[in-house]
């Protein structure tokens, strides 16, 4: 008679190593905020950080190559008036990052292929709707430019990030969203709340399809969709015990797996892999990264080991699949902060003695390419991700891509004024003044200034309809109107002028030289009229 003790997989054998010093990230002054995010974000490009900041908010972007110490003043990203709380880089464009905020303004960012040469401030595109913080922004998983965004105010916006749009508005949340999560193909939103409660909402109508009580404990829980459906869960119980869950969609008031881990304080995040359904469990503060694989057997969340390190994590970010070295069987690439600046970068592999491509561990993994437009998933359309083999190594698909913002009018009056580099204003200026055929003198240049704090009639090279076409020919007219108005005025402040000064030779003592009263436009007086 014969039976298996040990369970058979091919993920009981996962080690993590950290690269040496020299290959890793150093002296990044990391967020102090108390926040509950990662603070990193991670993809086959670039390494974006979010970091202490004076006088707004900010977060810094490595090239990969550029490791070892990074300069005090190395260029950001600091558009943010408050401290930046979450950012995410796109799925479809490994060079679009967005990012939530203090300020209640979410901003989407293009970074140039090798990274920032001085400080960018300029955004793509501002989201605003958000009445306070927003501390969560995370991407659709297949449809192109759908974003997502929650806040302090309790409400979840769907945007189309290619015209600016809202998409969705949510607001069934009676108190602040810890987490939000899209389901493998984007038709479902599973949310944990302040109120204990996680909901699996409808993210097209908002309306909640199941909901239940996740976990007793009062501090923060995380929720997210595995890949077959499943939900896997993290909080703390009654007694602050760190727990996890498994749980299933139409049964979420009673878990399948329920398992109480440690009493550290800290909010756990997991982070899931699902080619491998291999979960790891990172939490702020904590020294250790713990690795569990997901399987239809008992007891379905299988412990498998843990990586230790000497010091508490202060964020931590986790690479795509294509963006790990196969040649050597990596499965997992994590950058993860401590409190002194060190950004360590840790890998995880799966020993193999053969040099060949292993084909059972890199089943084919998530594309950077997207399966629908946001109109289409807008209409109804679901559509799994795009996947891709890593055969022969990954190439990316978005070199070079530009996003391209199409914004409706009533978006651009929504838009902070650019200032007087607008090259829009320079060219309505000189319609006008051409139309006018009127020459400006210094007052009126002036009062030509005035007028440029008026909103950018075309940005982020938009298309131009009648719309548009229409908003220039207004803002032309209420130029025209005002250097009209001013034309007069100076007219009538040179005819007083002028009275004055012819009055001026009788009434006082002392002689006004000709060319004074000539310039002043009086009348000339000869010498024995003096």
């Amino acid at each position: 008679m014969s039976f298996r003790v040990v369970r058979t997989s091919k993920f009981r054998h996962v080690y993590g190593q950290a690269l040496k010093r020299e290959q890793c990230y150093d002296n990044i002054r990391v967020s102090k905020s108390s926040w509950d995010s990662t603070f990193c974000a991670v993809n086959p490009k670039f390494l974006a950080i979010i970091v202490e900041s004076a006088g707004g908010g900010a977060f810094i972007v490595l090239p990969h190559n550029k490791v070892g110490r990074i300069a005090a003043d190395h260029a950001l990203v600091g558009g943010h008036k408050g401290p930046v709380l979450d950012i995410a880089w796109c799925p479809h464009n490994d060079n679009v990052i967005a990012s939530g905020s203090e300020d209640c303004v979410v901003k989407v960012w293009q970074i140039p292929d090798g990274g920032l040469s001085r400080t960018l401030t300029d955004p793509v595109v501002d989201l605003i709707f958000h009445q306070r913080r927003v501390g969560l922004v995370l991407w659709h998983p297949s449809a192109l430019n759908v974003l997502l965004t929650a806040g302090s105010d309790n409400q979840i916006v769907v945007w189309n990030v290619g015209n600016g749009e809202v998409l969705v508005h949510i607001d069934c949340h009676p108190d602040t969203i810890y987490s939000a999560c899209w389901n493998w193909d984007g038709s479902q939103l599973v949310t944990t709340c302040k109120d204990k409660k996680i909901r699996i909402i409808n993210p097209r109508t908002g309306e909640i399809e199941n909901e239940a009580i996740a976990h007793e404990g009062s501090k923060a829980s995380r929720a997210i969709f595995l890949r077959h459906g499943l939900i896997f869960t993290t909080g703390f119980n009654r007694s602050s015990e760190r727990q996890y869950s498994l749980r299933a969609p139409d049964a979420l008031g009673d878990p399948i797996v329920m398992v109480d881990l440690d009493t550290s304080n800290g909010v756990m995040f997991p982070l899931y892999d699902p080619d491998t359904n291999l979960i790891y469990l990172c939490g702020k503060g904590d020294s250790v990264i713990r690795y569990f694989e997901v399987t239809p057997e008992q007891p379905f969340v299988h412990y498998i080991n843990q990586f230790q390190t000497p010091d508490s994590q202060r964020a931590i970010g986790m690479m795509p699949k294509r963006g790990c070295d196969v040649s050597t069987c990596e499965i997992a690439k994590f950058y993860r902060l401590n409190n002194g600046g060190l950004c360590q970068v840790i890998s995880m592999t799966v020993p193999r003695k053969s040099e060949l491509f292993q084909e059972d561990l890199y089943p084919d993994t998530l594309s950077d390419e997207a399966s629908i437009s946001a109109e289409e998933w807008m209409s109804g359309t679901d559509a799994d991700p795009q996947l891709i083999s890593l055969k022969g190594g990954y190439v990316s698909q978005s070199h070079g891509t530009q996003l391209t913002v199409t914004k409706k009018s009533n978006v651009l009056d929504k838009m902070p004024p650019k200032g007087p580099k607008s090259a829009t204003n320079g060219s309505a200026t000189t319609t006008s003044s051409h139309n006018d055929s009127t020459n400006l003198s210094a007052n009126e240049n002036i009062a030509n200034n005035n007028v440029q704090s008026a909103p950018p009639v075309i940005e982020h090279q938009c298309a131009v309809t009648e719309k548009d076409l229409k908003n220039i020919t207004d803002e032309i007219r209420k130029l025209k109107a005002i250097i009209v108005k001013h034309e007069n005025r100076i007219r009538a402040l040179e005819a007083t002028v002028a009275a004055s000064k012819s009055d001026e030779p009788t009434n006082n003592s002392s002689t006004t030289p000709k060319e004074d009263t000539t310039k002043h436009g009086g009348t000339n007086l000869a010498p024995d009229e003096v």
